[in-house]
């Protein structure tokens, strides 16, 4: 097999604990602030004023007020080590996650102030942490794999156990885990992009468009070894081309058209999947393969995007959550999947995050809804078993490696 170049993960981006005696905290913040303006108060009086009589007195007032407040607001206080006291091993979650911070802190804030629990965040693409689970056997700190299309997550599914989350019975059937070993998060088509100041939507309406030699090294693609959200848009890509042409040269068609696909990117891909919007919008390239909630992000933003649901169809694969073996937090982790498909939680992705909630009773909503969208044959079970060929193949064909094996 060929080798792949390896990445460390992003370092630690860590969830502010919840702070004990957070009213406390506060009020203190409070009465400092009211001695400060009372001290100010009182030098702007002795400035403009000579202190004399009873202006003395008043000054002397004035001050006196604002040390004593000053003394009871110090009174009880405690050291920054003392207010953020370290949690009990039963209020303790460690997840890594693929999200960007943007959407996992503000779920992970609520989750903390309903259940009490402390939560750490360790950050970084989805395959990059993915890769560092296995390399280390598994033997890693974290309880719960966090976000990642769910071909990755089966792909690494030894390194996981099942769960089955309270409420998955309202959970639309094909965006469940026939082995339970992932909880699905959100709903996310893959769109293509473009820079809507520089083409036209008739330019781009269909996967075939994109190998249209005018665009060759002008699309904005991330590595999909190091993103799974670039690996499910190349892999729709390959879908949408296969069933166009009937290729069945294997069962995925991929060997035909994946270097088709690279050709076309000649040479360049993106590191994050985060930069693929970006260079569409700036111009740096003329469209890109994304996410429907990444594209409605910066169309909100009123940056130059446009978004095509190409007329083949596109996939909609779930992002999920799974349980990692060993989780010292099982109860814990158990919990935080239960919420991420709770009402509660979907329509917090659905009003702040662009995202498609998984729940059968929200299926109708969206624009335009879930339902309306066509889409691709797309086995995630077989998709997921190609994984690791098909991100070889990938590297060999962007000239990442020269032959079986060896690093170029």
């Amino acid at each position: 097999m060929f080798s792949f170049r390896k990445e460390k993960v992003n370092k630690m981006s860590q969830a502010s604990p919840m702070p004990l005696g957070k009213n406390k905290k506060e009020k203190r913040k409070s009465i400092l602030l009211l001695f400060l303006f009372l001290t100010s108060i009182a030098l702007a009086v002795r400035s403009i004023l000579f202190v004399r009589g009873a202006f003395r007195k008043l000054y002397g007032g004035f001050l006196g007020i604002s040390v004593f407040i000053l003394l009871f607001s110090s009174c009880g206080r405690r050291t920054e080590g003392e207010a953020m006291k370290t949690p009990a091993e039963d209020k303790r979650l460690l997840i890594y996650t693929s999200h960007k911070e943007e959407l996992w802190k503000p779920i992970v804030k609520e989750f903390e102030e309903r259940t009490g629990i402390w939560v750490e965040v360790v950050s970084g693409g989805t395959n990059l942490l993915l890769e560092d689970i296995a390399e280390k056997k598994g033997e890693v700190d974290a309880d719960l794999f966090f976000g990642g299309g769910v071909e990755s997550l089966n792909a690494f599914s030894e390194y996981f156990i099942p769960y089955e989350a309270k409420g998955i019975e309202e959970v639309d059937p094909q965006f469940r885990s026939t082995e339970g070993v992932w909880t699905p998060f959100s709903a996310l088509p893959v769109v293509l992009i473009y820079n809507d100041k520089l083409l036209s939507p008739e330019e781009l309406s269909s996967w075939k468009d994109i190998l249209s030699p005018k665009f060759k090294g002008k699309i904005a693609i991330a590595n999909p070894s190091h993103s799974a959200s670039a690996f499910t848009g190349i892999m729709s890509f390959v879908k949408a081309v296969q069933e166009d042409t009937d290729s069945t040269e294997d069962s995925s068609g991929e060997k035909e058209i994946l270097p088709r696909i690279a050709k076309q990117l000649d040479g360049k891909e993106y590191a994050d999947s985060g930069e693929v919007p970006e260079a569409v919008a700036d111009g740096s390239a003329l469209l890109g393969i994304t996410l429907e909630e990444t594209a409605l992000k910066y169309m909100a933003k009123g940056k130059n995007i446009g978004i095509i649901y190409p007329k083949e169809g596109t996939t909609v694969v779930p992002d999920a959550g799974a349980i990692l073996k060993g989780a010292k937090h099982l109860e814990n982790a158990q919990k935080f999947l239960d919420f991420s498909i709770s009402k509660d939680c979907q329509e917090i992705l659905q009003k702040h995050f662009h995202r498609r909630p998984v729940l059968n009773s929200m299926a109708g909503e969206g624009n335009p809804p879930l339902l309306k969208i066509k889409r691709l044959h797309y086995d995630i079970s077989e998709i997921s078993a190609e994984r690791s060929r098909v991100l070889t193949d990938w590297s060999f064909y962007m000239g990442l490696i020269e032959e079986e094996g060896k690093a170029s």
